[in-house]
């Protein structure tokens, strides 16, 4: 929590303010007013651009810091976000509750993650989204940001069986150039997803 609030003390925003790359390419497969849950989303970028299509949001992070950014940012953009200050090992997702749910760049140590992904399949409606862009352990070689250890970037072959209960409508393991503010700028190697629960 010290750590995040320390990276978010800054008056920039450190990931950028506009919405993640991959988040924005599927957008419009989403129902319009969804409810959606977005995890570890610290200063808000993503939380406020799902807002502003009308999607009925709240944003969770562990750093107090941060999410005082998304709301600050929500105003600036003329929208507002709920946003809830929590360790997402003890947060209740609920059962069938969110028609999306977010994690974009939200590394966990795998045992803490692979909680926490059976709380998402639990916490999503039938037929709900998950939208996930993480590092894979090869992001080690690039560089560019994410965690120091492989132990908290997933493969695609892991989210598979961690996330097991979804169908993958989108998985893809790939490199590409994430250009998401200062601590994220570079060619970097990542696995997409867009999975939907099983009725």
């Amino acid at each position: 929590m010290a750590m995040w609030d320390g990276k978010y003390s800054s008056d920039d925003y450190v990931f950028g303010t506009k919405p993640n790359d991959f988040l924005e390419s599927v957008s419009s497969k989403l129902s319009p007013n969804s409810s959606v849950l977005s995890i570890g989303e610290g200063e808000g970028r993503n939380a406020v651009f799902l807002a502003k299509q009308g999607h009925d949001v709240l944003g969770v992070d562990v750093s107090a810091v941060g999410l005082e950014k998304a709301n600050k940012l929500a105003l600036e953009h003329g929208t507002t976000i709920e946003t809830r200050v929590a360790d997402l090992k003890l947060f209740d997702m609920e059962e069938s509750k969110w028609d999306v749910i977010v994690s974009i760049f939200c590394h966990m140590p795998s045992e803490l993650r692979k909680e926490v992904y059976k709380k998402i399949v639990r916490g999503l409606k039938p037929g709900g989204i998950l939208i996930l862009e993480a590092y894979t352990p090869k992001q080690l070689e690039y560089k560019t940001g994410g965690p120091p250890v492989a132990d908290m970037m997933p493969t695609l072959d892991l989210l598979k069986i961690e996330l097991d209960g979804l169908d993958f409508e989108i998985g893809e393991e790939k490199e590409r150039d994430v250009v998401e503010g200062r601590l994220h700028t570079g060619k970097a190697h990542v696995v997409q997803v867009f999975a939907r629960k099983k009725n």
